[in-house]
């Protein structure tokens, strides 16, 4: 009896020890799957206000998209200078940090939220995005995104909302250019710019005076009518062809500029200034610090926005318009994009490409496991010694 009590401990210990084991294996794979479910993605990152050393490429939850809103694996991400004064701080109310920069994308639907209509899983997009762009994924409401032309690549999807929404919304909503006007835009070259000398390009007899920088005049000359290097006086060459003054002047630089830009414009012209980017780069510093952007996506929910980009496709469609791409980059190298968009080095829009592998040089700062802390500044503006990337057309 003795024998045989002692023979069945020793097999209820080993079933406790074999229950046991299989419980902590359990745990173990539940334990898995709950970290399967937190799904992850690469997002850059501003930790907090100040230079190109506040962007990171780190790891962030992915997304799920509310009631409303579709579900995005992101192709190719904007950059426009309103990026650079949220970096910097310098816009009204400006959000918390750390935050995702960005306010255009384009990609693919990966997934339906609640009550949403008119899209399919697999459907190819580009959407206004309220921040939160310059990620892997992004969810966005329902109103604020459109198929992308068949004949549209991914990063012209990207250069095309911000760009040509602003370019029309001031021509045509606010100035209403008509048949024989004349325009005055500065920064000519870059984005909004050449946004504006296309739109302009739609209306029979449109005169377009442009100022850029002097490097960029061979790329751009045809776009616009009279071209004239931004460091020049241009105000008096100007007022040689056109001796009455412009119609309507588009102002992204303030400072002196203003002046100048208000001395061109006829009686009952209209003058629009729709940034400050001279404060951004340093060459201004007035009441300007805190600009504000005149467009943000919230604040338009009337179905406006959706009007101007339905008349956009449309030019699109029928060969008006094209968005002009300067250069492709990955997230790891939004450090060198912005630098680039900083030095007015610009043809056109930057474009962060999702899947655009890094170039090992430029990214090395760019990433958390960085050897460079948050403790190193970046000196914008200052480029001797950069390695710089051959820029994708």
């Amino acid at each position: 009896m003795a024998k045989e009590g002692a023979q069945r401990a020793e097999e209820t210990e080993q079933m406790i020890e074999k229950e046991g084991g299989k419980e902590a294996a359990e745990g173990s794979a539940a334990g898995s799957l709950r970290a399967a479910d937190t799904k992850e993605m690469r997002a850059v990152v501003l930790s907090a206000f100040g230079g190109l050393n506040k962007l990171r490429v780190s790891k962030k939850a992915m997304p799920e998209p509310q009631e409303g809103e579709l579900k995005i694996r992101v192709k190719a991400c904007g950059l426009n200078f309103i990026d650079l004064m949220v970096r910097q701080g310098n816009i009204d109310n400006p959000p918390k940090t750390p935050l995702v920069p960005g306010f255009e994308c384009s990609g693919i639907v990966e997934a339906l939220g609640d009550s949403v209509k008119g899209f399919e899983i697999g459907d190819r997009v580009m959407a206004f995005v309220n921040y939160n762009a310059w990620a892997e994924v992004v969810c966005t409401p329902v109103e604020f995104v459109y198929k992308i032309p068949d004949d549209m690549s991914f990063s012209e999807a990207a250069a095309f909302p911000m760009n040509f929404v602003t370019a029309y919304m001031m021509l045509f909503e606010v100035a209403n250019l008509r048949e024989g006007m004349s325009v005055l835009v500065h920064s000519a070259g870059g984005g909004v710019g050449q946004a504006v000398a296309q739109l302009c390009s739609t209306i029979p007899n449109v005169t377009v005076f442009g100022t850029a920088s002097s490097f960029k005049h061979e790329a751009i000359k045809d776009s616009v009518t009279h071209l004239f290097d931004r460091n020049a006086d241009y105000v008096q060459e100007i007022k040689r062809i056109s001796t009455e003054g412009v119609d309507i002047v588009l102002d992204c630089l303030c400072g002196e500029n203003t002046g100048k830009g208000l001395s061109l414009l006829k009686p009952l012209g209209t003058y629009i200034l729709y940034g400050s980017s001279n404060m951004v780069t340093g060459e201004t510093k007035s009441f300007f610090s805190f600009a504000k952007s005149w467009w943000q996506v919230e604040k338009n929910r009337g179905g406006l926005i959706k009007g101007v980009m339905d008349k956009l496709l449309n030019l699109y469609n029928n060969k008006k318009i094209k968005p002009v791409v300067d250069s492709l980059w990955a997230l790891e190298e939004v450090k060198e994009a912005m630098q680039r968009i900083h030095d007015r080095g610009n043809i056109g829009k930057l474009i962060l490409d999702v899947e655009k592998a890094p170039t090992p040089l430029m990214a090395n700062d760019s990433t958390e496991t960085s050897e460079a802390g948050e403790e190193e500044e970046d000196h914008e503006g200052d480029n001797e010694n950069k390695e710089r990337m051959p820029f994708i057309q």
